[in-house]
C-alpha cells in the first residue's frame, strides 16, 4: 500500500508540464540513438552528463530514464531493417527480424518489437514498483563486508559474461580498477598514480573515461573499418502494423520473454544478453513452426525484444536499491547520481524519495509514449539509417571533445580523453569488454571504501570475510562464477 501511495506522488512530480517535457525529450532521444547504428544509451547518457549538470535531478533522471528505455525501444529498427544490432542483446532480433524483412513483413517484425518492448517494459516496470521498497528494507541491514562481497560478486559476474573471454573481462575489470584508484587516499592523504601531476590529484574525472572509451572508441573503431559503398537498408512503407496471426503468435513469446528479462536484469549477470538468447532457445522448442527459425519466425522477435526490455526495467532494482549498475548504462547512471551528490541504494528511498517515484512513474509515462511514436512513426525513424556514417560520428568526435573541455576547461583533460579514445579502440579491436572497465572505475572506490569500513570493525580480522555467513556465501557465489563456467568448458573438451 506504501508503494501505491509513494507511486502517486511520483506520478504528481511527473506529471508537471516540465517533467512530461523532458520525458518526451528523453524517449525522442533514445528512440533516435536506438535507430542509429553503433549508438547506444550508454553513449548518449554519458555524453549529456555535462550538458544536464544544472537541471534538477528529477528532470535529468527522467530525460535519462527515457534515453535508456527509448534506446532499447530503438535497437530493434537497426536490426531488422538493417541487418545490424547495435549491441549484443539485439543479435537475435537481427537473426529472425531481418529474414522477416526481406520477406516483405518488415512492418510486422517492427510491430511485435515494439508492442513487446511495450508490455515487458510495463511489467517490468510494476515489478520494479513494488520490488525495489522490499529490496531496499533489506538493503539497509546489510553490513559492509557483505556490502563488499556483494560488490566482488558483480565484478566476477559481469566480468565473465560480457564479451567471449573471462580473462579478458577480467583485465578489463583491472583496468577500470586502476583507473578509479587515480588521485589522494581520502584516508591516508597519499596521491596514488599520479605521476606527479597535480591535474591527477582529484582523480581522473569519469566522464572523461566514459566519453573516451565508448565515443571516440567507437569512432576511431568505425573509420578503420569505414568502406564506401550504401548500406543495404531494407525500405518500410507505412507503420508497423501486425495480423491477427501475428498478435496469435506473439503474445505467449512477449510474456515468457518478459519472465526471463527481469529477473537476470536485477542480478549482476551479464544484462540483457543471456535472456534474450535464453527466450529464443526457449520460443524455437515451444514453436509450433520450428522450421521458420532461421527463416524469420516472429516468434523470435517477439520473445528476445520483450526479454531485452524487461531486463532494462530489472537493471534498475540493483541500481537503485543497492547501488550497484549490472551494464554499462546504469554505471553511468550511478556516476551521474554521484554528479548530484546523490548516492542510490536504501537510504535513496528515505533521503529522496520524490526523485526515486518520480522516476519510476515516469518510467510508466515514456512507455507510452515509445509506443506512440514507435508505431506510426517506424518509416521516418527508418530513414535515419540512410545519414552517412562519417558525418554522424564526426559530429559525435565533435560533441564528445566539446563536452569534456566544457567540465574544467582542460586541455589536460582532452589529452586524457585522447589517450581512453586510444585505448577504447584497442579494446574493440582485440575483442576486450568495454562494460566491466566503466563498472570497475565507477565501482572500485566503493569496493574499498567498504572494505576497510569491514576491516576496521572487526579491527584488521581478514576472518569477516569467511566467518559471516551471509558475507562468506556471497564470496562462495563469486568464486563459483568464476571457477564453474571454466570446470563446465573444460569437461565439455574432455568429451569432444
Amino acid at each position: 500500500m506504501d508503494s501505491l501511495t509513494s507511486l502517486l506522488a511520483g506520478f504528481e512530480t511527473a506529471l508537471t508540464p516540465l517533467n512530461l517535457l523532458w520525458a518526451l525529450v528523453g524517449v525522442t532521444l533514445g528512440t533516435l540513438v536506438g535507430v542509429l547504428p553503433g549508438i547506444g544509451p550508454a553513449l548518449t547518457v554519458a555524453l549529456l552528463l555535462p550538458v544536464t549538470a544544472k537541471l534538477p535531478p528529477v528532470s535529468a533522471f527522467i530525460m535519462f530514464a527515457g534515453i535508456y528505455y527509448g534506446g532499447m525501444f530503438g535497437g530493434s529498427t537497426t536490426s531488422i531493417l538493417l541487418n545490424t544490432p547495435g549491441e549484443s542483446a539485439s543479435i537475435i532480433t537481427a537473426l529472425e527480424g531481418n529474414k522477416m524483412a526481406k520477406k516483405g513483413r518488415a512492418a510486422a517484425a517492427l510491430a511485435t518489437a515494439a508492442i513487446g518492448s511495450f508490455i515487458a517494459g510495463t511489467i517490468g516496470t510494476l515489478l520494479l514498483t513494488f520490488a525495489a521498497p522490499a529490496i531496499a528494507d533489506i538493503a539497509v541491514q546489510i553490513t559492509p563486508g557483505a556490502k563488499f562481497a556483494l560488490i566482488m560478486l558483480a565484478f566476477v559476474t559481469i566480468s565473465a559474461t560480457f564479451g567471449g573471454s573471462p580473462l579478458r573481462g577480467l583485465l578489463s575489470l583491472f583496468l577500470g580498477l586502476a583507473v578509479g584508484l587515480v588521485g589522494t587516499d581520502l584516508q591516508s592523504g597519499q596521491a596514488r598514480f599520479s605521476l606527479g601531476r597535480p591535474e591527477l590529484l582529484d582523480g581522473i574525472d569519469f566522464i572523461t573515461v566514459v566519453i573516451g572509451l565508448f565515443a571516440i572508441g567507437e569512432t576511431l573503431y568505425v573509420a578503420s573499418r569505414l568502406r564506401k559503398g550504401k548500406s543495404n537498408v531494407i525500405k518500410l512503407e507505412g507503420g508497423a502494423t501486425m495480423s491477427k496471426e501475428d498478435w496469435r503468435r506473439s503474445w505467449g513469446p512477449w510474456l515468457r520473454g518478459t519472465a526471463l528479462g527481469f529477473p537476470f536484469g536485477a542480478i549482476p549477470a551479464g544484462g540483457a544478453e543471456i535472456p534474450t538468447f535464453l527466450s529464443y532457445t526457449l520460443e524455437k522448442r515451444l514453436s509450433k513452426h520450428p522450421e521458420e527459425f532461421g527463416n524469420g519466425a516472429i516468434e523470435g522477435v517477439a520473445g528476445p525484444e520483450a526479454a531485452n526490455n524487461a531486463s532494462a526495467a530489472g537493471v534498475l532494482v540493483p541500481l537503485l536499491t543497492l547501488g550497484l549498475p549490472t551494464s554499462a548504462t546504469a554505471a553511468i547512471l550511478l556516476a551521474a547520481f554521484q554528479q548530484y551528490g546523490l548516492q542510490p541504494g536504501p537510504l535513496l528511498f528515505l533521503t529522496n524519495g520524490d526523485l526515486v517515484w518520480g522516476l519510476i512513474a515516469s518510467l510508466y509515462i515514456g512507455n507510452v509514449m515509445l509506443l506512440a511514436l514507435n508505431l506510426p512513426l517506424a518509416p521516418v525513424w527508418a530513414k535515419l539509417l540512410l545519414i552517412p556514417r562519417p558525418f554522424l560520428y564526426a559530429g559525435i568526435l565533435v560533441f564528445s571533445t566539446v563536452g569534456v573541455y566544457s567540465l574544467n576547461n582542460s586541455v589536460f583533460d582532452l589529452g586524457l580523453l585522447a589517450l581512453f579514445g586510444v585505448i577504447g579502440y584497442g579494446m574493440r579491436r582485440f575483442d576486450f569488454p568495454v562494460t566491466p572497465a566503466i563498472i570497475g572505475v565507477v565501482l572500485g572506490p566503493t569496493a574499498e571504501a567498504q572494505f576497510r569500513t569491514a576491516l576496521q570493525q572487526s579491527n584488521g580480522d581478514f576472518s569477516i570475510f569467511v566467518t559471516q555467513p551471509f558475507t562468506a556465501f556471497l564470496m562462495l557465489c563469486a568464486l563459483a562464477a568464476l571457477v564453474v563456467p571454466q570446470l563446465l568448458k573444460f569437461r565439455a573438451r574432455r568429451a569432444a
